[in-house]
Protein backbone atom coordinates (compact mmCIF):
# COMPACT_ATOMS: atom_id res chain seq x y z
CA UNK A 1 0.00 0.00 0.00
CA UNK A 2 1.19 3.25 -0.93
CA UNK A 3 1.72 6.00 1.37
CA UNK A 4 -0.61 9.16 1.34
CA UNK A 5 1.08 12.87 0.07
CA UNK A 6 1.01 13.55 3.92
CA UNK A 7 2.90 10.35 4.89
CA UNK A 8 5.44 10.78 2.20
CA UNK A 9 6.32 14.57 3.38
CA UNK A 10 6.51 13.37 7.05
CA UNK A 11 9.01 10.95 5.96
CA UNK A 12 11.54 12.97 3.76
CA UNK A 13 10.90 15.80 6.25
CA UNK A 14 12.40 13.20 8.69
CA UNK A 15 15.00 12.20 6.41
CA UNK A 16 15.84 15.85 5.98
CA UNK A 17 15.98 16.43 9.97
CA UNK A 18 18.07 13.43 10.31
CA UNK A 19 20.67 13.73 7.90
CA UNK A 20 20.52 17.67 9.18
CA UNK A 21 21.25 16.37 12.74
CA UNK A 22 23.94 13.71 11.86
CA UNK A 23 24.90 13.34 8.24
CA UNK A 24 27.54 10.62 9.01
CA UNK A 25 25.10 8.53 10.37
CA UNK A 26 22.63 9.12 7.65
CA UNK A 27 25.24 8.89 5.00
CA UNK A 28 26.04 5.64 6.71
CA UNK A 29 22.70 4.38 6.57
CA UNK A 30 21.79 5.30 3.23
CA UNK A 31 23.74 2.26 1.33
CA UNK A 32 24.44 -0.21 3.96
CA UNK A 33 22.33 -2.63 2.29
CA UNK A 34 24.06 -2.40 -1.00
CA UNK A 35 27.09 -2.06 0.55
CA UNK A 36 26.62 -5.31 2.58
CA UNK A 37 25.55 -7.59 -0.31
CA UNK A 38 28.45 -6.33 -2.71
CA UNK A 39 30.65 -6.73 0.25
CA UNK A 40 29.30 -10.17 1.04
CA UNK A 41 29.34 -11.33 -2.68
CA UNK A 42 33.22 -10.26 -3.33
CA UNK A 43 34.12 -12.28 0.02
CA UNK A 44 32.18 -15.47 -1.90
CA UNK A 45 34.46 -14.43 -5.30
CA UNK A 46 37.42 -14.65 -3.19
CA UNK A 47 36.44 -17.89 -1.43
CA UNK A 48 35.59 -19.18 -5.08
CA UNK A 49 38.95 -17.96 -6.25
CA UNK A 50 40.75 -20.11 -3.66
CA UNK A 51 38.90 -23.15 -4.46
CA UNK A 52 40.05 -22.66 -8.03
CA UNK A 53 43.49 -22.38 -7.22
CA UNK A 54 43.15 -25.27 -5.20
CA UNK A 55 41.25 -27.35 -8.03
CA UNK A 56 44.31 -26.25 -10.14
CA UNK A 57 47.27 -27.50 -7.96
CA UNK A 58 45.09 -30.61 -7.36
CA UNK A 59 44.88 -31.01 -11.71
CA UNK A 60 48.53 -30.69 -11.82
CA UNK A 61 49.09 -33.18 -8.98
CA UNK A 62 46.70 -35.71 -10.01
CA UNK A 63 47.88 -34.95 -13.86
CA UNK A 64 44.68 -34.59 -15.12
CA UNK A 65 44.19 -31.39 -17.27
CA UNK A 66 40.89 -31.32 -17.20
CA UNK A 67 40.20 -30.71 -13.37
CA UNK A 68 43.06 -28.06 -13.76
CA UNK A 69 40.96 -26.57 -16.57
CA UNK A 70 37.79 -26.54 -13.98
CA UNK A 71 39.75 -24.71 -11.61
CA UNK A 72 40.98 -22.05 -14.07
CA UNK A 73 37.62 -21.64 -15.38
CA UNK A 74 36.28 -21.53 -11.57
CA UNK A 75 39.44 -18.87 -10.84
CA UNK A 76 38.59 -16.59 -13.83
CA UNK A 77 34.60 -16.80 -13.06
CA UNK A 78 35.28 -15.75 -9.60
CA UNK A 79 37.74 -12.75 -9.89
CA UNK A 80 35.46 -11.42 -13.15
CA UNK A 81 32.23 -11.40 -10.41
CA UNK A 82 34.55 -10.02 -7.86
CA UNK A 83 36.03 -7.26 -10.24
CA UNK A 84 32.02 -6.34 -11.30
CA UNK A 85 30.94 -6.98 -8.11
CA UNK A 86 33.47 -4.42 -6.18
CA UNK A 87 32.72 -1.52 -8.72
CA UNK A 88 29.25 -1.23 -7.45
CA UNK A 89 29.64 -1.00 -3.78
CA UNK A 90 28.63 2.24 -3.55
CA UNK A 91 31.22 4.56 -1.44
CA UNK A 92 29.78 6.20 1.98
CA UNK A 93 29.47 9.63 1.14
CA UNK A 94 28.68 9.03 -2.65
CA UNK A 95 24.57 8.97 -2.58
CA UNK A 96 23.05 12.26 -1.55
CA UNK A 97 20.16 12.58 0.94
CA UNK A 98 17.84 9.65 1.18
CA UNK A 99 14.90 10.22 -1.39
CA UNK A 100 16.22 12.80 -3.31
CA UNK A 101 15.15 11.61 -6.85
CA UNK A 102 11.47 10.79 -5.22
CA UNK A 103 11.78 14.50 -4.02
CA UNK A 104 12.39 16.03 -7.10
CA UNK A 105 9.38 13.88 -9.34
CA UNK A 106 7.01 14.91 -6.37
CA UNK A 107 8.49 18.62 -7.06
CA UNK A 108 7.59 18.41 -9.95
CA UNK A 109 4.32 16.73 -9.62
CA UNK A 110 3.05 19.16 -6.97
CA UNK A 111 4.44 22.08 -8.98
CA UNK A 112 1.98 20.34 -12.16
CA UNK A 113 -1.00 20.22 -9.76
CA UNK A 114 -0.13 24.01 -8.01
CA UNK A 115 -0.07 25.04 -11.92
CA UNK A 116 -3.74 22.94 -12.76
CA UNK A 117 -5.16 24.45 -9.34
CA UNK A 118 -3.85 28.30 -10.62
CA UNK A 119 -5.19 28.09 -14.54
CA UNK A 120 -8.64 26.69 -13.09
CA UNK A 121 -9.11 29.32 -10.65
CA UNK A 122 -8.20 31.81 -13.34
CA UNK A 123 -10.47 30.26 -15.84
CA UNK A 124 -13.46 30.18 -13.75
CA UNK A 125 -12.86 33.96 -12.65
CA UNK A 126 -12.66 34.72 -16.25
CA UNK A 127 -16.05 33.00 -17.17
Amino acid sequence: MPLSEHEQRMLEQMERALYAEDPKFATALEGSGLRTYTRRRVYQAAAGFLVGIALLMAGMVAQRIWISVVGFLVMLGCAVLAVTSWRKVPKPGEQGVPGVRRQVRQRRSMMDRIEQRWQRRRDEQGH
